[in-house]
């Protein structure tokens, strides 16, 4: 493989999996009742961005070359339904979800990143589609250590640098 192909992979790889890493870090110090707590009926609970970057992931990576991202079994509109029973089962379908992106990852090769794949009938190369989940689910990583900041406020455990106090 290409060097600068097997450098992107990498990379790509080692990115997905420290946002993977910061979320479970953030979630970790939320219990139950936090996971599904939300500010006001427009928001996302902890859990339904979780419940909903699973779907999306298992959508956009299964069967990558031979259909669409968007797959019609997906019904994304109740992925924000918070129908989630226990810790447990939200957390099966997190890994479902990044357990399908990582064995697309591991098996894409340097002829692939230029293949065209489509996401909602848009045509997009792998690199870009690989692209756009990337910056969606760093939205939605977001999202959750925002969340598990404002329910943990002063018993907040920083994952990255601590603030000098």
């Amino acid at each position: 493989m290409d060097k600068i192909a097997n450098e992107y992979l990498r990379v790509v790889h080692q990115r997905f999996t420290e946002m993977k890493k910061t979320a479970e870090r953030a979630i970790d110090q939320l219990n139950e009742n936090d996971l599904n707590w939300c500010p006001n009926e427009e928001s996302n609970s902890a859990a339904v961005i979780i419940k909903h970057m699973s779907g999306n992931m298992i959508s956009r990576w299964t069967d990558l070359f031979t259909t669409d991202g968007e797959k019609a079994s997906r019904h994304r509109d109740e992925e924000f339904i918070n129908d989630i029973n226990s810790r447990n089962e939200l957390m099966t379908k997190w890994e479902m979800g990044w357990g399908c992106l990582f064995n697309v990852i591991a098996q894409l090769t340097e002829e692939d990143l230029m293949r065209t794949v489509f996401i909602r009938n848009e045509p997009h190369s792998v690199i870009e589609a690989i692209e756009r989940q990337m910056y969606h689910y760093s939205y939605h990583i977001g999202q959750i250590v925002y969340i598990a900041k404002q329910i943990k406020d002063r018993d907040w455990q920083t994952l990255t640098i601590p603030r000098k106090r």
